[in-house]
């Protein structure tokens, strides 16, 4: 799974709010564990999202739960039939594709990289 510009603008309306403690996320261990958003987040997180509670819900699940948990996943996977000494590389490699994004964004031509990568 990929991120969207609408995970992107979600992650950015989150952010100040884990910050400001509005908001906090905890790992919910009954059955499979989760990552769950904790704090009293009724309608004004509706207008600050700009989403229904159970979108806010939806959207965090996705992220969290689906995207950055799976992504450690192949991560761990990967790294333990062939170590870490790949890691710094990897790491070294997803910096510059993030700068080129955020570089096409800015002078325009976000579509078009997303064209080019298909």
């Amino acid at each position: 799974m990929k991120l969207t510009l609408k995970d992107k603008d979600f992650l950015e309306r989150l952010k100040p709010l884990f910050d400001s403690k509005d908001l906090d996320i905890d790992l919910k261990k009954n059955g499979l564990k989760r990552l769950v958003l904790r704090q009293n987040y009724g309608d004004r997180i509706e207008k600050c999202f700009n989403m229904t509670r159970q979108g806010v819900r939806w959207r965090f699940q996705r992220l969290f739960n689906d995207i950055y948990v799976s992504a450690y996943e192949c991560i761990y996977w990967i790294e333990s039939l062939f170590g870490t000494e790949l890691r710094q590389m990897a790491i070294e490699i997803a910096k510059e594709r993030v700068a080129m994004r955020k570089s096409a964004h800015k002078m325009g031509h976000f579509e078009f990289y997303r064209r080019e990568k298909k």
